[in-house]
C-alpha cells in the first residue's frame, strides 16, 4: 500500500511539474505577441479569435464584442477603425506595467502622432489574450 502511495505521489509530482513547464513555456509576451501580431496583419481573423478572451471590452459608449462571431463581423472596427493596427503592429512592441504582471497593451497612433488606441492583453489560464480596446482620448 505504501509502495502505491508513493508511487501516485510521484505521478502527481510529475504532471504537476510537466504542467507548470508548459505554462511557463506557453505564456512568454513576446511568444503570444509575435503569433497575434502576425495573425493581425495578415487579416487572420480565426487566429484573432484564437488568442482572444471573450468579452472583449471596447472604448466608452461602444458595446463589447461577446462572441467570435461578432469579432469577424466588427473585425474592421477594432483593427482598422480608428487605427490600422495591421501597419502599427509591425513595429509595435508590448508595454508592460510591473503594478500589473498579468496583462500588457500595445498603444498605436490614430493620425495624431499619439498613441492614443491602446490594445489591452491578459494572462489567462489558457496563455496571453486579447481583452480589451481603448481610446484614451474618450
Amino acid at each position: 500500500m505504501k509502495k502505491q502511495i508513493s508511487v501516485f505521489i510521484l505521478l502527481i509530482i510529475s504532471v504537476l511539474h510537466v504542467s507548470a513547464h508548459v505554462w511557463q513555456s506557453g505564456n512568454s509576451i513576446d511568444e503570444f505577441w509575435a503569433k497575434f501580431k502576425v495573425a493581425v496583419t495578415n487579416r487572420d481573423k480565426e487566429g484573432v479569435a484564437a488568442l482572444t478572451a471573450f468579452p472583449v471590452t471596447m472604448p466608452y459608449g461602444v458595446r463589447s464584442i461577446r462572441t467570435k462571431a461578432e469579432l469577424f463581423s466588427r473585425y474592421k472596427q477594432v483593427f482598422n477603425g480608428e487605427a490600422n493596427a495591421a501597419k502599427c503592429f509591425v513595429t509595435a512592441k508590448p508595454q508592460t506595467d510591473s503594478q500589473r504582471p498579468k496583462g500588457f497593451t500595445v498603444g498605436c497612433d490614430n493620425g495624431s502622432g499619439q498613441e492614443v488606441i491602446i490594445y489591452h492583453f491578459v494572462l489567462t489560464k489558457a496563455g496571453w489574450r486579447f481583452k480589451s480596446l481603448d481610446n484614451i482620448n474618450e
